[in-house]
């Protein structure tokens, strides 16, 4: 039973790095989104697995979900609360 939450958690976890990256591979400033979906997956799993209660691997797994929607969520505020820079032509 232990290895399939390990199993289930790495897979969760690998999952959402994957699926965050799939914006592309340009240099871009803006990038808190992709770095709160990350972080909240990784710490709402680590979360839902340390809950109390007999269903770990399901806790973890809720908790990944419920950590990437509220990271994304956060870093999608602070992406829009800084807006990029604005190139005018003018001098370098």
């Amino acid at each position: 039973m232990k290895k399939k939450i390990v199993k289930t958690s790495a897979f969760s976890v690998a999952a959402a790095v994957i699926v965050s990256g799939c914006t592309g591979t340009e240099a871009v400033p803006r990038n808190a989104t992709q770095t709160g979906v990350a972080t909240g997956t990784v710490a709402g799993a680590v979360i839902g697995y340390n809950a109390s209660g007999r269903h770990k691997g399901r806790n973890a797994v809720l908790g990944a979900a419920a950590g990437a929607l509220a990271g994304g969520a956060i870093g999608n505020a602070v992406d829009n609360r800084d807006p990029e820079p604005v190139n005018d032509g003018g001098w370098e």
